[in-house]
């Protein structure tokens, strides 16, 4: 029963699943919910039918009454399980950019125009991983957390939304193919040569942990040379303190990929990203120079870290 059960569901699956992406926003109307019963269901509706039959065999009106009350309440659920998913729209998909590699958290916002009905316990899963969802005055947000494997463009699978609220009988289901690409930021290179010099006369100071001369303390963050750290001043304070020391230096830095000569595209976009991230952290300004794109700095900061890491994102293979 349960092999059978589980070949007829992947054959209408097979039928219901959308060819081809679908532009935001995807509405979940009546033709497109399919409802099936779950094991418990199957297990239930058997047990009506012996029941059915020992009432009608025996007589026994009270046990007939019983039966055709469960099955009211079996057909209900069914009903309430495919209301659950009719008229659900999905606005927006989106994701936070990680490095190639890592897990990436697409976040899907749905909405119902009926807000009075209750839309609790849905669930939205693929292949890759799976998330709750359940809407608050009409809307609500899933997430599921996917892998990732190459930099770029990362598509968003299909995405099976279902719910076998309330009482577990029957599963409700449908199939979205949301058209919404999210970024996927290069890997940096996990070692390498240190940040080229800066270019340009002018030349500003910046904070440096081992700089020449002391320009203030602060509280120690992990990662910390212990030999910077200002072991009087923590004895009075009680926590530990660090000595932040500064020294000149270039004020911009200039990333050129012309410059990164014996090394293959990959690798050139690993350095190039890896710099990118040491210029933010030590607040340096830096300049990007990429083929295929204008100089994009000098500047520094989150929108310019974005905007070089998505510069470096698509550029082609061969570049």
């Amino acid at each position: 029963m349960r092999g059978w059960l589980h070949a007829l569901r992947a054959w209408i699956e097979k039928f219901a699943r959308p060819r081809a992406p679908e532009a935001v926003p995807i509405e979940l109307h009546r033709g497109r919910i399919y409802v099936l019963p779950t094991r418990f269901g199957l297990f239930f509706s058997a047990a009506l039918v012996a029941m059915g039959l020992g009432a009608l065999n025996y007589n026994n009106n009270p046990a007939l009454l019983l039966m055709l009350l469960l099955a009211g309440a079996a057909l209900t659920s069914m009903l309430s399980a495919h209301l659950q998913l009719s008229g659900l729209r999905f606005v927006a998909v989106g994701g936070d950019p990680v490095p190639a590699g890592a897990t990436i958290l697409v976040r899907i916002h749905a909405r119902a125009d009926r807000r009075g009905r209750a839309r609790r316990g849905m669930r939205v899963d693929c292949e890759g991983g799976a998330g709750k969802l359940s809407l608050n005055e009409g809307a609500g947000d899933a997430e599921i957390a996917l892998p990732t494997t190459k930099r770029g463009w990362f598509d968003v699978p299909r995405l099976r939304v279902s719910t076998t609220r309330p009482l577990g009988i029957v599963r409700a289901w449908s199939w979205i193919w949301p058209e919404q690409p999210l970024l996927v930021y290069p890997h940096p290179e996990a070692d390498g040569p240190p940040l080229p010099e800066g270019a340009g006369e002018a030349a500003a100071a910046r904070l440096h942990p081992l700089g020449d001369d002391v320009h203030h303390l602060r509280a120690y963050r992990r990662g910390d040379p212990p030999r910077t750290i200002a072991w009087k001043p923590t004895a009075r304070h009680g926590n530990l303190l660090v000595r932040e020391y500064e020294r000149p230096q270039s004020a911009d830095i200039v990333l050129d990929w012309r410059a990164l000569t014996g090394l293959d595209t990959e690798a050139r976009i690993r350095r190039l990203a890896r710099w990118v991230d040491e210029a933010e952290r030590d607040a340096r300004r830096y300049r990007l120079v990429v083929p295929g794109h204008a100089p994009i700095g000098p500047a520094h900061g989150p929108a310019h870290r974005h905007a070089c890491l998505r510069a470096l994102a698509l550029l082609p293979g061969h570049a």
